[in-house]
């Protein structure tokens, strides 16, 4: 039996996590887990799971979750100092970060530090701080992607050595503009945005889906999963299915294919590096008839190489192209920017910012809050 604490447990990852564990009852139990503010969902899996420790990340919420769970057998906190207790909690040795965007980076160090392994969802984590993050890493513990993307580059890796790869192809849908102009794009709406045609993700991961940075923030969570030295090419491949691949310097091609379902990469996570048998749907080879392939447009798609400089910059830029990111895809979801200037916010954003160098969480934290403040500013100004 393997416990674990789950951080984020209303997402889309941590729902599909929870079903996971429901299907294997004797192989995991929830010991903890965490939510932000969806109090009414977060009860019911309190009530099916029994944790014994919980928080909520809203602390305005605390009460009407005290109120739900009145009679349950359950410790309940609140804050970023509750979600650290449950990253750490001592029953467990695994924890799942589902949490979306920064706010992932301290409790998933809080985990490291004490030695849990950590399932990550949470790309965010290692854009802002991967330095970081490995150093504390190497020391004790296994960081085992989730990401659909990265769980394949780790499934084509198996068994192989770092010396024998000659590049990472990762691979993505082209989110749901691929085939528009760049002068339809400009008028896109929110409706637009959050319709993806392969996967049912939140609200922040579907938009970027659509300006493609999810694309350029998995290729610097790659560099530093699998190598800061590694070639990584991104291809866009429309229908999901091939979730990425491993060209070897014999030239032979590694692939990890599969149905669109976040449930089996969470399930290898889990279970890593065994696995075990699931009643997912399976794939149809003869049924889905043609795979096709194609170059992302840079042009149309100017976050993926706004990610690239960042990475290439490095310091403090990754955390602040994250922090400029979240702040200009949120200010899209409230109808208070067009969708091109995402792009445009992160990318004056980086411009004005004076990188230095990253030695501690609290350099992260003051150039993320810097970035923050300084994408309103330009919005402010723009609009």
């Amino acid at each position: 039996m393997k416990m674990i604490s789950l951080l984020g447990s209303t997402g889309s990852i941590g729902v599909n996590a929870l079903d996971v564990v429901r299907r294997n009852p004797d192989r995991f139990a929830v010991a903890a887990m965490t939510a932000g503010s969806n109090v009414e969902l977060f009860a019911q899996q309190v009530k099916e799971f029994k944790p014994s420790l919980i928080s909520v990340f809203n602390s305005s919420k605390l009460e009407e979750l005290k109120e739900l769970l009145k009679g349950e057998d359950v410790e309940i906190l609140t804050g970023e100092e509750g979600t650290v207790n449950v990253a750490t909690h001592s029953d467990i040795s695994l924890v799942v970060s589902a949490i979306v965007g920064s706010a992932g980076l301290a409790p998933s160090m809080a985990a490291i530090k004490s030695g849990k392994d950590l399932a990550i969802a949470n790309k965010e984590t290692l854009v802002v701080a991967g330095e970081l993050v490995l150093r504390e890493a190497k020391r004790k513990v296994n960081i085992i992607p989730i990401d659909s993307e990265h769980s394949a580059i780790l499934q084509a890796l198996n068994g192989e050595k770092e010396e024998r790869i000659k590049k990472i192809i990762l691979t993505g849908s082209g989110g749901p503009f691929r085939t528009f102009t760049k002068e339809k794009m400009e008028n896109v709406t929110v409706k637009e945005a959050l319709n993806h045609p392969n996967w049912s993700m939140g609200a922040k991961i579907t938009i970027d889906s659509a300006t493609m940075m999810n694309k350029g923030l998995e290729w610097i969570e790659a560099k530093w999963l699998f190598g800061l030295d590694t070639c990584i090419e991104i291809i866009v491949h429309p229908q999901s299915i091939i979730h990425s691949m491993i060209e070897f310097v014999d030239t032979s091609i590694m692939a990890q294919l599969g149905m669109p379902d976040m449930r089996v990469p969470i399930a290898y996570a889990l279970t890593y590096p065994d696995r075990i048998e699931c009643d997912f749907p399976s794939l149809d080879l003869a049924e889905m008839k043609q795979l096709t392939f194609e170059e992302p447009d840079y042009e149309k798609f100017p976050c993926i190489k706004l990610a690239q400089e960042a990475l290439e910059t490095g310091q403090t830029m990754p955390a602040v192209l994250n922090a400029a990111n979240e702040v200009a895809v949120q200010a899209f979801l409230d109808e208070a920017i067009p969708f091109k200037d995402i792009a445009e916010t992160i990318r004056t954003t980086m411009h004005n910012h004076k990188c230095h160098a990253i030695d501690s969480l609290e350099d992260v934290q003051i150039a993320d809050q810097w970035a923050r403040e300084e994408a309103k500013k330009r919005i402010t100004v723009a609009h």
